[in-house]
């Protein structure tokens, strides 16, 4: 089976690099820095005019956790439709209730109007928050999910290769799974290898320093530290390369 690597943008130049490197597939955001968060319509329509790979945006209103208000819950389901329509290839979502289950209404009906539009349907790491992560991934699979982004419920993919593994025993062959968080080129083609999943997920983060970030004293707007104090974070298509070169 082909080896995939998704690279996590989080703007149209970030597209641009990641495609210069040769990435399979791209998951758009905005916000990377809080996890990720609804991109542009306009960034979705620029990127896709200039690049080929598949598109998949994120669905995500704001940072923290994945328990919606009804009007949070409605702007989600407004932003999806603009973004299938714009051209998205896929959307991903997660919806959880405060108890840290599977929100299974919420998600159907977003995995219902993907479909709707022919295009693939992922749940994202809302997954790794959820109590019971085998009983949470047969829900998906009868909800239609496509395909889900997990680091096996630890802070890094390679620290949850186990779970990751005894996932991909039981169901890779009903969902596609996506490992993701602190991939790069020194880990990628082990856990692959280790897991036995085809697809792994990358930020290749690099960083550029924009020195109006801090000029005057008494204002500051990085959220970067140390060295990156001044800085923004950028996909590095040099770092894509080596990862894409890593799991030959």
């Amino acid at each position: 089976m082909k080896r995939i690597i998704e690279v996590c943008c989080g703007s149209y130049e970030d597209c641009l690099n990641a495609a210069a490197g040769k990435a399979d597939r791209i998951e758009l955001n905005s916000a990377l820095h809080l996890g990720g968060l609804t991109p542009a319509i306009g960034t979705v329509k620029l990127a896709k005019k200039a690049v080929s790979l598949p598109i998949i945006c994120m669905v995500r209103p704001r940072g923290a956790g994945f328990c919606y208000t009804v009007n949070e819950y409605e702007a989600m389901m407004a932003d999806a439709k603009e973004l299938l329509e714009a051209g998205a290839d896929g959307l991903a979502f997660g919806f959880l209730r405060e108890d840290g289950n599977v929100d299974e209404p919420r998600n159907k009906a977003m995995i219902e109007l993907i479909h709707h539009y022919g295009k693939e349907a992922v749940f994202h790491r809302a997954f790794d928050c959820v109590r019971d992560p085998e009983a949470t991934m047969e829900l998906l699979i009868t909800l239609g999910v496509d395909r889900v982004l997990t680091s096996g419920l630890q802070a890094k993919a390679y620290d949850g290769r186990a779970l990751i593994r005894t996932l991909q025993d039981k169901y890779g062959e009903k969902i596609q799974i996506l490992a993701g968080s602190g991939v790069n080129a020194g880990n990628a083609k082990a856990l692959m290898d280790e897991t036995g999943i085809s697809q792994v997920h990358s930020s290749c983060k690099d960083w550029v320093s924009d020195p109006t970030t801090h000029i005057n004293p008494g204002v500051s707007y990085a959220y970067g530290t140390g060295e990156q104090a001044l800085c923004y974070d950028v996909v590095s298509a040099d770092l894509v390369k080596k990862i894409v070169q890593s799991i030959k």
